[in-house]
């Protein structure tokens, strides 16, 4: 499933600079704002160490990772709702994506400016919310707008108007009241959806802190008055320093480990932005595995087997008969396919199996 992450944010706050660390594609990064004007668009493979682990395994001639497609959408200011800095256009951006990757600077720099002057998480956060929502509030009135004809018909018409027209007042209050829309009861109908609500969309808030908190932001307090942020949104934040991953991606395979190992990393802190962004669309990964290739594929948590099956192929799911499956641990450990299946650990699923992240499948169909 094609799966694709805005990053948004005020301008200056490392937004391109983790689209580059994530991406490699080399997007334009400087100190200004607006340097980022069309939206920057790159594939970034989801990191997944079970994939090496099996292919060693099976002997597998290709591994290939998930991805996620990641979006760089230029830096919003107060006034974007109205059209300041091409705001309409940036807005416009956001409504193509699955999720919102919010980046709030956390750091103190002078050689960097900040395009309301100084540094502060609650107000920059406020900013982007705000003009999300003055965007939101512009699309409900033109719903509306468009419904009211329809609120005098007689019939099943005008009673299906007049109820959407109600929800629509509620959902008005609620986002003038300064709340998201992805908190309004019922924002996940069908009829809710359609409207394409930017405030309804699921966030991630990444903390962008200087080097000295790259390892340990706990004494950042940026970064804590962010965390309180965010669990008033029930969302998660991760911190990165987005120039020190901008220069792990330029190195060189073999060198990583050592430069992560100077800087009090044990891993890239792109790999916990993804995991991260897994988490808040609650997805998860299912695993294949032969001679061939070891290969992951990304479904929503809860899916069915048949669903799952239908992500590799329609007719997969068109003619599921069963899923034989396997948990990657238990491959790993007993060292083979066979072995897996003499210790009784390889199980036989049907229709109704709901498929667990990292369970390695195999699909057995008929068309």
């Amino acid at each position: 499933m094609a799966i694709n992450i805005g990053i948004v944010g005020l301008p200056n706050v490392g937004k391109s600079t983790l689209f580059n660390a994530l991406s490699s594609a080399g997007a334009e990064s400087a100190n200004f704002p607006f340097c980022t004007i069309e939206p920057n668009v790159g594939i970034v493979p989801v990191p997944d160490p079970r994939l090496k682990a099996l292919a060693l395994i099976y002997g597998s001639q290709a591994i290939l990772p998930t991805s996620i497609e990641v979006v760089d959408i230029a830096g919003l200011v107060r006034g974007a709702a109205k059209g300041e800095g091409l705001g309409n256009q940036f807005l416009g951006n956001i409504r193509a994506v699955d999720a919102v990757l919010h980046v709030v600077r956390c750091f103190e720099d002078g050689q960097v400016i900040h395009v309301e002057g100084s540094v502060n998480p609650t107000r920059d956060v406020e900013t982007i919310e705000t003009e999300l929502i003055f965007k939101d509030l512009d699309t409900l009135e033109k719903r509306l707008t468009g419904i009211v004809k329809f609120t005098k018909s007689t019939g099943k018409q005008g009673d299906d108007a007049r109820a959407m027209a109600a929800t629509l007042e509620q959902l008005k209050a609620h986002l003038e009241s300064g709340k998201m829309a992805r908190t309004f009861a019922g924002i996940d109908t069908p009829e809710m959806r359609e409207l394409c609500l930017l405030t309804a969309k699921r966030v991630l808030f990444v903390a962008n802190v200087g080097e000295s908190h790259a390892a340990d932001p706990s004494s950042n307090n940026f970064y804590k008055e962010l965390v309180k942020i965010a669990e008033t949104r029930g969302a998660d934040v991760v911190h990165i320093c987005a120039s020190i991953e901008a220069e792990i991606s330029e190195l060189p395979e073999a060198d990583r480990t050592d430069f992560l190992a100077t800087v009090g990393l044990s891993e890239p802190g792109l790999n916990r932005v993804v995991r991260a962004a897994y988490h808040t669309l609650d997805l998860i990964t299912y695993l294949t595995a032969g001679p061939k290739e070891t290969r992951a594929w990304t479904i929503t948590r809860g899916t069915l087997a048949p669903g799952a099956a239908g992500v590799i192929h329609t007719d997969f799911e068109r003619g599921f008969i069963r899923a034989e499956v396997m948990n990657w641990e238990d491959l790993v450990t007993l060292k083979s396919e066979a072995a897996v299946k003499q210790a009784g650990k390889m199980r036989v699923e049907g229709k109704t199996y709901e498929v667990k992240d990292g369970d390695v499948m195999h699909f057995r169909f008929n068309v």
